[in-house]
């Protein structure tokens, strides 16, 4: 029996989805957290990349700044973090090492969208009598909004993949059972817990672009 097959059976055994162990629980948590994360990098970055995007200055370096955490390893931040008084918030570490890493994504994609607008069209909007905030919301958001929501998307893929490492700080998610599998030296659990979070990842893509499909026009830049 290859590493696959065996994978394939640990997968469909019954006793391995149920109980708080099991697959069911593991990938609420994983999806749960993943969430979390989703949503305070949004309220971090698209707002400042939107107002800088409208602005025209100052993105260029916000966006640089944010890249640096492209450079610096998840898992870095993470024990960094463990060793410091945030260590002691229960997920907490996991949580600010996530969201510092779905960042970058969301604040470059914002920018990007916002100063790709047509000035022509920012122009008739300011003509017409438009007060800044009336351009961002009606005029220069809704054309930015594809780039946007990709930004989006990357960075919810992103974290489902690298959410794994709530594991090595003690949390839930699908990385505990790969590290279980290590654990008990059982690579077919090991490959499964890979498998899954590959799947639930091939998911998260696959319903941003069914949500994309289905999206008015003008949310799709008129695809």
């Amino acid at each position: 029996m290859n590493t696959l097959t065996a994978a394939w059976h640990w997968l469909t055994d019954p006793a391995h989805w149920s109980g708080d162990d099991g697959i069911g629980h593991r990938l609420l948590q994983h999806l749960a957290l993943t969430v979390v994360c989703l949503v305070i990098s949004c309220v971090i970055a698209l707002p400042v990349a939107l107002v800088l995007g409208h602005l025209g200055k100052g993105g260029a370096l916000a966006v640089n700044l944010s890249n640096i955490g492209r450079a610096v390893p998840t898992f870095a931040v993470l024990v960094l973090l463990l060793l410091t008084p945030v260590g002691k918030w229960g997920e907490g570490p996991t949580v600010v090492a996530l969201v510092l890493f779905a960042v970058p994504p969301l604040l470059t994609n914002a920018y990007v969208g916002m100063r790709e607008v047509d000035r022509g069209v920012v122009q008739a909007a300011r003509g017409m009598g438009m007060t800044g905030r009336q351009m961002l919301l009606r005029v220069e958001l809704p054309l930015a909004l594809p780039l946007v929501m990709t930004g989006v998307r990357i960075a919810a893929v992103q974290l489902v993949a690298t959410a794994t490492i709530a594991a090595l700080a003690g949390g839930g998610g699908l990385g505990r059972i790969i590290t279980a599998g290590f654990n008990l030296a059982s690579t077919p659990q090991v490959v499964a817990g890979a498998l899954l979070v590959a799947l639930f990842a091939l998911v998260v893509e696959g319903v941003f672009e069914i949500a994309e499909r289905l999206a008015p026009s003008w949310a799709r830049g008129g695809r």
